[in-house]
């Protein structure tokens, strides 16, 4: 599942594409891709709506829509790719841009078995959700709708607002669970996933099993700089391509190079050369190196 800096790459990469694009036509393939809607009140709703801005909440793609006529209520189309979802916008003139999981075929034959979803813009331009397993969503909502949706998400950890007595109040406020299980709560921390939870704690020194309300303060300060400073970098490398991910403009993300203990167990640790160890830890694949985090 893409994190929140390969969800932040596709969404800086479809700003540069889809704002400003009106939409002609809708064709849906998957009920329950668009509930509660119906197929049709979803495709005759999204109609002459245009595409005034594309943004990020958590791991959810928020695309701003507008009626052509300024004093028309505004609708947003909240999109979650889940596991294997894949935006594929294929503009009348230029180059493909592609994020998400790859699917069979890449962005051949377009519509395929796999696109639930087909946006088709007035200029012959076209944005295309492809699910393979059928868990991702698209949901056509109001403001009111999409704040309600939005409201249990917890604490951007790039805001101004993740500061160190947050994160020491939400580990206080467990006192049995673990870093990660801590971490992993959308609750309160909002994006965070197995990629970088993993990545945080080995640059803090910390193992992700550790008992959270055990951590000093030093710790603490140390974790949250070392979230902040491991969700920058997989930014600017455009994110991972673990898992085949790949970004919007159809590239692998460049931060696997960075890569400290995810996905290399029986490898020798970077720092001290100690094998790095993979357990399993609230319910995810955990990875640690046994001499440098305690």
């Amino acid at each position: 599942m893409p994190e929140l800096p390969e969800v932040e790459t596709i969404v800086r990469d479809l700003k540069k594409t889809i704002v400003g694009q009106t939409i002609g036509s809708v064709f849906v393939d998957h009920a329950k891709t668009v509930a509660p809607l119906t197929i049709k009140e979803f495709e005759l709703q999204l109609k002459g709506l245009k595409i005034s801005e594309v943004s990020r909440r958590a791991k959810i793609i928020i695309i701003s829509l507008n009626q052509i006529s300024k004093t028309a209520i505004p609708y947003f189309l909240l999109i979650h790719l889940k596991m294997t979802g894949q935006l594929i916008f294929t503009p009348q003139k230029g180059k493909i841009v592609i994020g998400g999981h790859p699917q069979p075929g890449g962005a051949t034959d377009l519509p395929n078995k796999f696109t639930r979803i087909n946006l088709k813009f007035k200029d012959g331009g076209n944005l295309y959700f492809n699910d393979m397993r059928k868990f991702g969503w698209a949901r056509l909502m109001t403001e009111d709708e999409k704040n309600k949706t939005l409201k249990p998400y917890g604490v951007e950890p790039l805001s101004v607002y993740f500061t160190e007595d947050i994160l020491k109040s939400i580990f206080t406020r467990f006192k049995n669970r673990s870093i990660k299980k801590a971490l992993f709560d959308q609750n309160y921390i909002a994006g965070l996933g197995n990629i970088y939870i993993d990545e945080a704690c080995f640059i803090s020194g910390i193992k992700p099993d550790k008992q959270a309300s055990l951590l000093t303060d030093s710790e603490i300060k140390n974790l949250r700089n070392a979230i902040i400073s491991v969700l920058k970098l997989s930014i600017k490398s455009r994110g991972t391509s673990a898992r085949n991910y790949v970004t919007a403009d159809g590239t692998k993300g460049g931060f696997v190079k960075h890569l400290k203990v995810y996905g290399r167990e029986g490898k020798e640790c970077k720092t001290c050369g100690t094998l790095i160890l993979k357990i399993k830890h609230a319910g995810r694949g955990t990875h640690f190196c046994p001499e440098c985090q305690k």
